[in-house]
């Protein structure tokens, strides 16, 4: 009977030697020594030896079983719920993925691993941590005493080449007429936040649209977990927050990189989500020069974004409602609101112009609104309908660019 894999492991860790650097085709020769041994005794077939060695070297230098996830570009999200519930995302659906770790301490090393690979802290102290790994996907983590059911671990895998404006063009997520009007905004500086739900691609999306910022200007990214991947900007910074943690390192907040970037000469600033109270730094920047600036938020609609943007700067500093609504009116001029409809497609579901404020209510006018006209097979079918023009053209004016139509 072939000993288990954690035996095995064991007799391969008894063997390294740790107090030097080993490379990995040491590793992999000890294993490989191993694995003919077990053959013998066992009648090992060559697929499954091929399998545990494989299984073996990703469970001694990389992520053990989520390294195979990890490594699969078909995968978008992992969701692993303790030792033995994982379920992945693929092509829009969630399955289980049929295997699990070993034991819990295990899992509890791959998490150690990842988080202290982007020199964060999670423990029992400070349950909850979002990190990301070397190809930039995301990961949340929560342990117990939060999560009961054992560690939780949730990676959302972005692609290794970012999405393209072209790119959703071409798989429906937005029209090419849209596209070009939002190009155009972009360059003549108008400042656009883009709405959504969980998954419906804001991050995609705003780094489609970060292309189209001009690349002799300077950028300031701040982000929670450094996702945005923009491309071929010289002049760019990029800034992440930090956690607290028991060494004593005070926390840095998306408010603190927000204060200290105005101190950097941006133009334009790109915030990869705004969750809280730093909504207020946020739109002072919009209304103090920093034109072209971006940002995204959760929220289910363009109109409820703005409710949204209320409430989290009240988080932020008590102002009245009327003050807080000039401040948005003045500071935002686009609302992108993208959504993950029912047959798990992402589209661009409407494009709205904020006009200012009429009595004490903020003004707003649909440039764009997806129009669904059935389904075939399955698939949603609809269009991103154009509703009207661009009414605030003063940036357009003031950059010489003239929409087509206009």
């Amino acid at each position: 009977m072939m000993r288990s894999k954690a035996k095995l492991r064991k007799m391969i860790l008894d063997r390294l030697d740790f107090s030097r650097e080993i490379p990995d085709e040491e590793i992999k020769e000890i294993i490989d020594e191993l694995i003919i041994k077990e053959s013998k005794i066992s009648g090992i077939s060559l697929i499954d030896r091929k399998r545990l060695r494989q299984e073996l070297f990703h469970s001694i230098r990389k992520l053990d079983i989520l390294q195979e996830l990890i490594d699969d570009n078909s995968i978008t999200e992992i969701m692993i719920n303790g030792t033995d519930e994982i379920f992945i995302e693929r092509e829009g659906s969630i399955m289980g993925y049929g295997m699990g770790f070993e034991s819990r301490e295990k899992l509890e090393d791959v998490i150690q691993q990842i988080v202290a690979g982007c020199n964060r802290t999670v423990n029992e102290a400070s349950p909850i941590v979002d990190a990301r790994l070397e190809n930039g996907s995301r990961v949340n983590v929560v342990l117990y005493p939060v999560a009961l059911n054992g560690p939780i671990l949730t990676i959302r895998r972005f692609p290794d080449q970012p999405i393209d404006m072209e790119k959703l063009i071409e798989i429906g997520s937005i029209t090419r007429e849209a596209a070009d009007v939002l190009s155009a905004l972009v360059r003549a500086k108008y400042n656009i936040f883009i709405s959504g739900g969980t998954g419906s691609g804001k991050t995609t999306f705003l780094n489609a649209l970060s292309a189209y910022i001009p690349k002799e200007e300077r950028i300031i990214t701040i982000e929670d977990n450094a996702e945005l991947q923009l491309k071929d900007i010289p002049n760019l910074v990029r800034l992440e927050t930090r956690n607290a943690n028991v060494e004593g390192c005070s926390p840095i907040t998306i408010r603190d990189l927000i204060r200290t970037s105005l101190r950097m000469r941006p133009e334009r600033l790109v915030v990869g989500e705004v969750r809280g109270e730093e909504a207020i730094d946020m739109m002072q920047c919009l209304n103090t020069g920093h034109d072209g600036s971006m940002s995204t938020g959760h929220a289910n609609s363009a109109i409820d974004m703005l409710s949204r943007l209320e409430t989290m700067v009240l988080m932020g500093m008590e102002l009245p409602l009327s003050a807080i609504r000039r401040q948005i009116a003045s500071g935002l001029d686009i609302i992108v609101h993208l959504g993950r409809l029912r047959d798990k497609s992402r589209k661009v579901l409407e494009i709205a112009e904020i006009l200012g404020i009429e009595g004490e209510e903020i003004r707003m006018a649909s440039l764009f609104t997806f129009q669904e006209k059935g389904e075939t097979e399955g698939k949603v079918c609809g269009i991103l309908e154009k509703r009207g023009e661009i009414k605030n053209d003063e940036k357009l004016k003031a950059a010489g660019i003239r929409l087509s139509g206009s």
